[in-house]
């Protein structure tokens, strides 16, 4: 049980430091957003199974805070990745993590699905592991 001494502590960032599609990255999540300690298994799995050209225009469908859509983006770099969340703060951390990364070639922004992506976008890949259900992490 958390009482409110812990409250500071649960809004500070989280980091992971990991490893997806050969590319090194450094990620900084927090509590409230899926699987903010470490990368999850279906992503893990989804991620060893992913082939990428390195021109692919893709969308990371619920992208959280940004492990799939980033590490795509450093696997296609004359590509380009949109990432879309409907959680403000993962399109946040999302764009924060770029940064982070020095990821020039993704952008993540707020959408509920496919609400907010331009209807004229096409994508090589859309991709997506969007958590079966809410923890409660």
């Amino acid at each position: 049980m958390f009482t409110r001494q812990d409250i500071p502590k649960l809004k500070k960032d989280l980091s992971i430091q990991t490893t997806l599609l050969g590319h090194d990255l450094t990620l900084k999540t927090r509590w409230g957003v899926f699987s903010p300690r470490a990368i999850d298994e279906g992503t893990l799995l989804l991620m060893k199974y992913l082939d990428i050209d390195e021109h692919d225009k893709c969308l990371d469908l619920g992208c959280g805070y940004g492990p799939i859509g980033l590490s795509v983006a450093k696997s296609c770099p004359q590509g380009e990745v949109h990432m879309v969340d409907k959680d403000f703060v993962a399109v946040e951390l999302s764009n924060n993590n770029a940064k982070l990364n020095h990821i020039d070639n993704a952008k993540a922004y707020l959408s509920d699905a496919f609400l907010s992506v331009n209807k004229d976008n096409y994508f090589d890949q859309i991709i997506s592991n969007v958590p079966a259900k809410v923890g409660r992490e």
